[in-house]
């Protein structure tokens, strides 16, 4: 075996490996920039920025109770499934102002169906729980996802359709749609319909993460934690990186989708490590703007909907809103 070999080798095991550690790692810290914000916003003090990490480190150490009548093996799987679920979104979303790891083996696209891997291991989990919180849990959960799935599926083919009239390479990949972003080929009534659909995207992200005021599946004061009643320490922890990773996944490929430009560009930066730096940091910044009015603020200002409400907000609402900015960027085209 040969030296480049190997090295293609160390690439294709390692790459994934430090691109998932480095992306939790900026998820869990993303986190507790949440928590600390939501409190301080609601006349709180509220937990230590790093209080995530600790939550980890202290489920780690716990034993994981499996419940009497529970399909264990099932239940044991579930929250392997969505950690696993959530952490290939990192190689197909390009994170830090680089392009994605696995951006030429999937795109747009491809990202709708992973981002249904996670729901359905919550959903598995709840049932495979024997808790019948738990299965309430996870019907609302099946409930809320069927609702996001029409507008998040056609604010993603509305981007690529658009897209497919300035280039003939995939539309739908995301190294593309930064090559041509959005905001750059509409025209008047296109941008508002961009906007539109931003908004959905917007709407949609608390839904696809699970926050307030979507985060029926829990419902602390309801179902007393819904899905993950049952769950305790290693098995626990798992869901719990799950979700930061999802949170940050998710407003990344807003990031993605919406703003993908870069700032060493505008500033002619010509080293190429102080470049990676200075994207590195401004898509940083561009995932806290995002994250703070998709998830902390709505957060801060809402309570929870119910289960029904909830599900009319995307399934009416939201998908109407959605074919509305479809149409503006139809006409656009056509004008």
């Amino acid at each position: 075996m040969t030296a480049n070999s190997l090295a293609d080798i160390a690439a294709i095991i390692g790459g994934p490996v430090i691109v998932g550690v480095v992306g939790t790692l900026f998820a869990l810290l993303y986190l507790g920039i949440d928590r600390k914000l939501v409190a301080h916003m609601q006349a709180r003090v509220g937990p230590p920025i790093v209080q995530p990490f600790r939550d980890v480190r202290k489920l780690l150490m716990k034993e994981s109770i499996i419940p009497d009548g529970s399909l264990s093996w099932l239940f044991r799987a579930a929250p392997i499934l969505c950690l696993v679920g959530s952490a290939i979104l990192f190689l197909y979303i390009p994170i830090f102002g680089q392009k994605a790891l696995f951006e030429s083996f999937g795109d747009a696209i491809v990202l709708l169906y992973l981002l249904v891997i996670p729901s359905l291991a919550l959903v598995v989990a709840g049932f495979a729980s024997s808790s019948p919180y738990a299965t309430v849990g996870a019907q609302r959960e099946m409930v809320i996802m069927m609702s996001y799935e029409f507008p998040l599926a056609m604010t993603i083919v509305a981007i690529g359709w658009r897209t497919s009239y300035v280039t003939g390479t995939n539309p739908f990949a995301l190294s593309t749609i930064a090559a041509n972003p959005i905001w750059n080929i509409v025209g008047p009534a296109g941008v508002v319909g961009t906007l539109m659909l931003l908004f959905v995207l917007l709407m949609v992200t608390p839904g696809e993460v699970g926050k307030i005021p979507f985060d029926v599946a829990e419902a602390e004061t309801e179902i007393a934690g819904g899905l993950l009643v049952e769950y305790s320490g290693r098995n626990l922890a798992l869901f719990y990186i799950a979700s930061a990773i999802r949170a940050f996944a998710m407003v990344a490929l807003i990031v993605a989708l919406f703003f993908p430009y870069t700032l060493s560009s505008v500033i002619g930066t010509g080293v190429p490590a102080l470049a990676m730096v200075v994207d590195g940091l401004f898509f940083l910044v561009k995932v806290f703007v995002v994250m703070f009015v998709c998830i902390m603020l709505i957060r801060a200002a809402m309570a929870r909907f119910k289960i029904d409400q909830a599900s009319k907000v995307y399934v009416v609402a939201m998908s109407l809103v959605s074919l509305v900015g479809l149409i503006l960027i139809w006409a656009d085209t056509v004008v």
